[in-house]
């Protein structure tokens, strides 16, 4: 499966807004946007009026980014979030949440959603006690993630439990056993990623 594999620092230009892709860096003063606040490229600085087509695939390419998913994923999980009961725009951010990397994230385990998705990747992590090495995998209310006993002694986690982190309603963590919970299924408001996700839905109904 294709991977983007230019400077991530691009994303957040083209969108406008800060993606936090790169852990520290988006909030110190070397953040591209801080620096350079328009889009990359030649024309980047041109004034564009956006359609509304425009605007609803902006705001795709967007969620796609922040979480770090591929368009055949991305696609194949509104599917999923729309045969379920409720709006399909809340259910697919509930679906991106609960994903296994996006937790790891938010625990505080790792500093960006790509950092969690490659430590997972590499195996570093338990769901229930078991192994799990795929960042897609869905985490439902009840499951504890922690990070494996033999990756406990690293440096990268020895420094995270000196740490003070705070984390969503909807988990707790505790950083001396370095795990964490997830104690019920994210709402809409408890999801602060910034996407209008009826741009989305109307995108895809078309």
């Amino acid at each position: 499966m294709s991977r983007y594999t230019d400077a991530n620092c691009k994303l957040c230009r083209r969108e406008g807004q800060k993606l936090f892709l790169k852990g520290e860096r988006c909030y110190s003063g070397k953040c591209a946007i801080e620096r350079r606040n328009y889009a990359p490229g030649q024309h980047g600085q041109a004034r564009k009026k956006m359609s509304d087509y425009g605007l609803q695939l902006r705001e795709k390419q967007k969620a796609k980014r922040f979480y770090g998913v591929q368009e055949t994923q991305f696609r194949n999980l509104f599917d999923k979030a729309a045969h379920k009961p409720g709006k399909a725009g809340e259910n697919l951010l509930i679906a991106l949440e609960t994903r296994l990397d996006n937790v790891v994230f938010r625990l505080g385990f790792a500093a960006s959603r790509k950092e969690a998705r490659q430590l997972v990747t590499h195996g570093h992590f338990t769901v229930n006690g078991k192994k799990a090495d795929i960042p897609s995998m869905e985490v439902k209310a009840g499951d504890v993630v922690a990070v494996k006993e033999k990756s406990q002694s690293s440096v990268k986690f020895k420094e995270i439990k000196e740490m003070q982190i705070t984390v969503p309603v909807w988990m707790t963590v505790d950083t001396d056993k370095l795990e964490g919970k997830v104690v019920a299924m994210p709402r809409r408001e408890d999801i602060d990623t910034p996407i209008a996700e009826h741009l989305i839905v109307e995108l895809y109904s078309k």
